[in-house]
């Protein structure tokens, strides 16, 4: 509780911004190559550079705590040997492979999980996280970072942060200093290693040239379930088809995205009065009349089906009985 709590309260964020953070404004499109073909390039450009790197795996297990700053990576020497073996892993061989789907191609990304996070909670997809990152190219050069945690809506970044972010779990806990800052206990901490298709593609962003693939090191700090039209189902669950991607969802053919649509079966009855359950929490005064004992629904809307059909009545035009009346 007392970090959803804090989720809320404002804190000075600050922004040291080399070129964009890793959202999708102010890029410069260039006509795209198949997306299909350019993965296998991207592909092998990763795989290469995972193979001719390597981090400092065996400091880092050393320390009680670490950030992203204490996090190294380096290129092998021309022998090709890996130096300090006791100290250093080569990247090809810690890193986890993840597959997905993105825009009707399919790809391959790659992350360290240095920490998992200690918090009973990991974000979905959807939601918003509070993190630090640093984003370089290939080359190393840093195009992005931050100084203290930032608040990202995970559907407003790059694709890659949406697959790679929901893997690890928010910090343990935290306090706060004198002098305003924040201290966190036990938070996710990685480096995700991205093609350009879950990044910014054929878009140059910043000093980003087009079809970069990305690197990021991040540290989950904190996270808040999404809910972008307020009709009480978390914007993760609007994701009907279950492939990541909010914008191809529609259940009523209205234009409106069941993410950012009030009535999602334009039955006329709003989706968040299509709540018809038990209320099962008598301490919360859903209704705002002064008296929680009376209220109708139990906070979700999607365990309603009046009609046995198997779809909740927020999706089901069948179904329009509002807990209003």
């Amino acid at each position: 509780m007392k970090n959803k709590i804090y989720f809320f309260l404002s804190l000075s964020l600050t922004f040291l911004l080399f070129s964009c953070p890793p959202d999708e404004s102010g890029l410069v499109t260039i006509p795209e190559v198949d997306r299909t073909i350019q993965q296998v390039v991207d592909d092998s450009i990763l795989n290469n550079y995972l193979e001719t790197h390597y981090y400092n795996a065996g400091e880092l297990s050393q320390m009680a705590s670490f950030t992203i700053n204490d996090i190294t990576i380096s290129a092998l020497p021309e022998s090709g040997v890996l130096p300090d073996p006791d100290i250093n892993n080569m990247l090809i061989d810690d890193v986890i492979t993840g597959t997905t789907v993105h825009l009707d191609a399919e790809y391959d990304y790659y992350y360290l999980n240095l920490k998992q996070g200690g918090g009973e909670e990991s974000p979905f997809f959807s939601d918003k996280v509070r993190v630090n990152y640093e984003g370089n190219l290939l080359d190393g050069e840093v195009f992005d970072n931050t100084f203290s945690p930032v608040v990202f809506d995970l559907t407003a970044v790059v694709a890659g942060w949406g697959r790679v972010i929901p893997e690890f779990n928010v910090a343990e806990d935290f306090s706060l200093n004198s002098d305003g800052t924040v201290n966190y206990t036990n938070p996710g901490i990685g480096v995700m290693f991205i093609p350009s298709g879950l990044a910014y593609y054929s878009s140059a962003a910043g000093t980003i040239p087009v079809y970069s693939c990305l690197i990021f090191k991040f540290s989950c700090f904190q996270m808040e379930t999404n809910d972008h039209d307020l009709d009480n189902v978390p914007s993760y669950i609007e994701d009907i088809n279950g492939n990541l991607d909010l914008t191809d969802d529609d259940s009523d053919d209205d234009t409106f995205y069941d993410f950012i649509d009030s009535d999602d079966d334009n039955d006329g009855t709003l989706t968040i009065d299509e709540d018809l359950e038990p209320d099962s929490d008598l301490s919360v005064d859903r209704d705002g009349d002064g008296d929680a004992t009376n209220d109708i629904g139990d906070g979700d809307p999607t365990n309603d089906d009046t009609d046995g059909d198997g779809i909740p009545n927020y999706l089901d035009e069948d179904d329009s009985a509002s807990r209003k009346d």
